[in-house]
């Protein structure tokens, strides 16, 4: 790979722009994080990924039937952010094995890299869930809310943080299509399903299991 030193100038520039770029030239962004095995902001963003995960697991866990919002908080970011990495290394990992299938080219370390600045736009929903968690406290984690009975503008208010959380989310999955598509070499088609293998092979294993195990007992 080319060192990040020899830069010329104007790729220097593109650097220093490098969020911008993934929003606007995702694929020029990617190759450019390839190539030069850039990694300047790796760290911190999957250190975000992660507290974002957790915040999510503790939504769909209830977790607010159980703890209060600052226990929340602070095991998101704690425990999230402090190993929630591990999470995308391994998913970094499978993807690798099973684009081998496919001819694809990265391997752990460059997949690692492009999914974490792919999920930039995820990333952001942090910034909206500090209003969130100021309006609605503990009770958006509990199992029992009020969210679908409540009045006009609390609904609003409610969908329309649900509506920009997905939008960004689904931004990050085609980030993270296109990431992959440029690290591993291949088609937009084949990098989907590069994506979905570890999810579908996980599911074929855990079925396999289960039908292992009625068949012991």
């Amino acid at each position: 790979m080319n060192d990040l030193e020899d830069l010329p100038e104007k790729n220097k520039i593109f650097e220093s722009d490098i969020f911008i770029k993934i929003l606007t030239s995702p694929r020029e962004a990617f190759k450019f994080i390839n190539d030069y095995n850039y990694e300047k902001h790796l760290y911190i963003l999957l250190f975000l990924a992660g507290m974002l995960r957790s915040f999510d697991r503790a939504s769909t866990k209830n977790m607010g039937d159980n703890y209060s919002i600052w226990a929340i908080i602070l095991i998101s970011i704690i425990f999230g952010g402090l190993f929630g990495w591990i999470t995308y290394y391994i998913y970094s990992a499978l993807i690798s094995w099973s684009g081998s299938w496919l001819n694809g080219k990265g391997n752990t370390e460059s997949i690692l890299r492009i999914l974490a600045y792919a999920l930039f736009p995820s990333i952001l929903s942090l910034i909206i869930l500090i209003p969130q968690i100021a309006i609605y406290g503990e009770t958006m984690f509990k199992s029992e809310n009020d969210f679908y009975s409540s009045g006009l503008v609390e609904s609003v208010i409610y969908y329309g943080f649900f509506i920009i959380e997905l939008i960004l989310g689904i931004w990050s999955f085609v980030l993270c299509v296109i990431g992959i598509s440029e690290v591993q070499k291949l088609s937009i088609g084949k990098s989907i399903l590069n994506l979905l293998l570890p999810a579908i092979l996980l599911i074929f294993f855990i079925l396999i299991l289960v039908l292992l195990f009625k068949l012991i007992n």
